[in-house]
């Protein structure tokens, strides 16, 4: 299974703060924003990841990233000169997919809670054969793309930001797709708005009956944090937590160690360029426990 991070395009409902940087580099409290979708993908297991960022942020994420060596992942980078739809990701990314399928995620979502993990690695445990997208109950379904459901669970229609939207089930921006995924997006046509659209592409499966549909349970928030507000949301919604238990969300250097990928050497490597913040105190915390 190979990943990718969709962490491109403007940011434009970020102005005037992406004027210089890129959206996914901003503060989710005291981590970049790419960190929560690189979690994801880590806690599932994954461990080769291509992020697609912009010609003038790619830089910029290899110097806070690296290769991925001190997390336990291997990070290749590919680079979009403009936005032209999250389905071009297959195309942008297609010799790194190779022969393998492939869970994407977008680079300013942020998900978190019990059993989060375990919904993703079931997903891509067994082979993989069509695609599964995740859905989440919203208050304002006209916003996303959103799937209507049968008693079953099959998905039977997903529609783009509906007007008279049939369900509030929301597509997450979290995605499983088989190996066809790629020539699935080459064939797309692109929209009235120049792009080639996920849902166009989400239609492929479900026209094939192969579309699968998991819902969020109640305990899994599920944030974008691509406008003032949510970000702003999401600081305090991550600044609780991390106080009220005493534990980090999206700490890379964590869960590569908890998962048996990087040695105890390469912890204390990261306490000693971390150590006067909170993070990296948090770090040697770890790293004694461990000793």
């Amino acid at each position: 299974m190979k990943g990718i991070i969709l962490a491109g395009g403007s940011g434009s409902r970020l102005g005037p703060l992406t004027r210089s940087t890129s959206k996914q580099l901003l503060p989710v409290f005291d981590k970049p924003m790419i960190y929560y979708p690189l979690s994801v993908l880590m806690l599932a297991g994954i461990r080769e990841i291509e992020i697609i960022t912009t010609p003038r942020d790619r830089e910029a994420f290899i110097a806070l990233l690296g290769d991925g060596a001190r997390f336990g992942v291997t990070l290749n980078y590919v680079t979009q000169d403009q936005p032209r739809g999250i389905s071009e990701a297959f195309i942008l990314c297609a010799d790194f997919i190779g022969d393998q399928p492939v869970t994407l995620i977008l680079g300013d979502n942020l998900f978190y809670g019990h059993g989060l993990s375990g919904l993703v690695r079931e997903s891509i445990a067994a082979p993989i054969s069509g695609a599964t997208v995740f859905s989440c109950s919203v208050n304002d379904p006209s916003r996303y793309g959103v799937a209507t459901i049968d008693a079953d669970g099959r998905a039977i229609k997903i529609e783009e930001k509906p007007s008279n939207p049939t369900s509030n089930l929301a597509i997450t921006g979290l995605y499983i797709y088989d190996n066809s995924v790629v020539e699935r997006a080459r064939s797309l046509a692109p929209s009235d708005r120049g792009e080639l659209e996920i849902t166009d592409l989400n239609r492929t499966y479900l026209d094939e009956g192969i579309l699968k549909v998991t819902p969020l349970g109640r305990g899994v928030a599920w944030m974008d944090t691509g406008t003032p507000e949510a970000l702003l949301e999401s600081s305090e919604f991550v600044r609780s937590l991390q106080r009220r238990q005493g534990l980090h969300i999206a700490c890379l250097e964590e869960i590569g160690f908890r998962q048996g990928w990087i040695s105890r050497d390469t912890l204390d490597e990261a306490v000693a360029m971390l150590g006067a913040s909170d993070y990296g105190r948090y770090l040697a915390n770890i790293a004694n426990a461990g000793r």
